[in-house]
């Protein structure tokens, strides 16, 4: 498979992540990632597995966020999408660090931010 069609690849696997996060669709996220995916939320935890993950997900329960992404950037194992989210009515920046195994995602480190009021 040539670097563009895999690229391209990664970049629909990361839009339908992200179509998941925006109906809370955990499941559909987690058919996506390998059986011992890693998310990293910078600076806050590490969680393991797709079990980990769920539980981690229900305790927290974040609502539906309403996501905008604005741009999706993917070479060899690795896309990289950055926007913005409002979740419970406050809004974020995120930058979200994707590493494959073929076409599945092995790993999500999340940079998200709380903007200062402008």
């Amino acid at each position: 498979m040539s670097n563009t069609a895999v690229a391209s690849t990664l970049k629909h696997v990361v839009e339908k992540a992200n179509e998941a996060f925006a109906s809370d669709d955990m499941e559909a996220f987690l058919n996506l990632c390998t059986d011992n995916v890693e998310w990293t939320m910078v600076g806050e935890s590490t969680v393991k597995g797709k079990r980990a993950i769920r539980e981690w997900m229900k305790s927290m329960d974040p609502g539906t966020p309403k996501i905008k992404v604005d741009r999706i950037v993917a070479e060899d194992d690795i896309a990289i999408a950055c926007g913005s989210f409002v979740m419970k009515n406050v809004a974020y920046d995120f930058c979200d660090v994707y590493r494959f195994e073929g076409d599945r995602i092995a790993a999500l480190k999340a940079y998200v931010i709380k903007p200062k009021a402008q």
